[in-house]
């Protein structure tokens, strides 16, 4: 994938500790995992995504175009309302994720890093005879999340997305600095990452593998519209809703919280009552120490997996609780 080059200027800040994996260019923590937890959780502070990609569309016929493309009804999306979509496979496999805002004259969507290139091509790929254009943005804007009840003030001009659990600006990156000396503390990408565990708000390319559909994810209506067609892998969409049951869904895990580690992405779950060595039903998508839950973690798991069965996460312990029905 394609990674925006330049590290984000707020690792210089003290006690800045860089992420690594998809997160790489931003700072994990800041030196106090559980105190940026709190105070994200209390509305105050920032976290960085400048890492995120940035893609912007422009033109008299970007919303009629992209709600031919997206699963989320767009064509009448008013200015300043927040969304998100996916974009699928023919098969009604997950290849992106955009969360989006249109600000009157132009949709902002960020995604996951380094997916903005593939993003890009695919839509200039079907731009056809509409009047759009395309652009990658993200050497130009890095995002900004402030939490809900936060009460910094962007600055004039600036594109925001707000929803339920916070403000995502779309800042110039020369301003990042500032904005962040102004209204910070600085908050790592792991409390922002237990936060989401928390809200079980699945993320593309952690929940994600290169077969899950919407259904199993939780993102049919927040990120799916069932009452639009014109969308590649719509089919699989209706007929997964209407004739049948995912085959996966995604479970929220208490995990054991005497293991000195967490299970990583992939870790293999197995029933408890057939230990160790028992058939493998899913796998952890992400994990997380929260400051109140302690450690935790989203999963996906095989469908007919009883909703009350213990698991265990590698070799740790993890109760359920239900995310997605089965």
């Amino acid at each position: 994938m394609q990674r925006h080059s330049t590290m984000s200027p707020l690792l210089a800040l003290p006690g800045a500790v860089p992420a690594e994996g998809p997160d790489d260019g931003v700072a994990a923590h800041y030196g106090d995992l559980f105190r940026e937890q709190r105070a994200l959780a209390a509305g105050t502070g920032l976290v960085d995504l400048s890492h995120r990609g940035v893609v912007t569309v422009t033109g008299d016929d970007r919303l009629s175009w992209l709600h031919l493309l997206l699963t989320q009804h767009v064509s009448d999306l008013r200015p300043g309302l927040a969304t998100e979509a996916l974009i699928l496979s023919a098969h009604g496999h997950i290849e992106h994720a955009l969360y989006l805002v249109d600000d009157g004259t132009t949709v902002w969507a960020h995604v996951e890093p380094g997916t903005q290139g593939e993003l890009v091509a695919y839509l200039e790929s079907m731009k056809f005879f509409y009047r759009v254009e395309v652009a990658d943005r993200t050497a130009e804007f890095a995002v900004v999340h402030l939490p809900a009840g936060s009460i910094a003030q962007p600055p004039a001009g600036t594109v925001v997305r707000e929803t339920s659990h916070g403000r995502d600006l779309f800042l110039p990156r020369e301003e990042l600095t500032g904005f962040a000396a102004e209204h910070g503390p600085a908050i790592g990408i792991l409390a922002y990452e237990a936060l989401r565990v928390e809200g079980h708000r699945p993320r593309l390319g952690l929940e994600t593998d290169h077969r899950t559909i919407p259904h199993e994810l939780g993102w049919i209506g927040t990120a799916v519209h069932l009452q639009k067609g014109c969308y590649r892998g719509q089919e699989t969409v209706a007929r997964v809703h209407n004739l049948g049951k995912p085959p996966r869904r995604l479970v929220f895990l208490h995990l054991d919280g005497s293991e000195v580690l967490l299970p990583g992405h992939g870790t293999p779950l197995r029933v408890a009552a057939d230990g160790a060595e028992g058939r493998q039903i899913g796998f952890v998508t992400t994990s997380a120490r929260h400051h109140e839950l302690g450690p935790i973690a989203l999963a996906l798991v095989k469908r007919n997996v009883a909703v009350d069965a213990e698991l265990l996460a590698g070799n740790t312990a993890a109760a359920q609780e239900v995310v997605v029905e089965p």
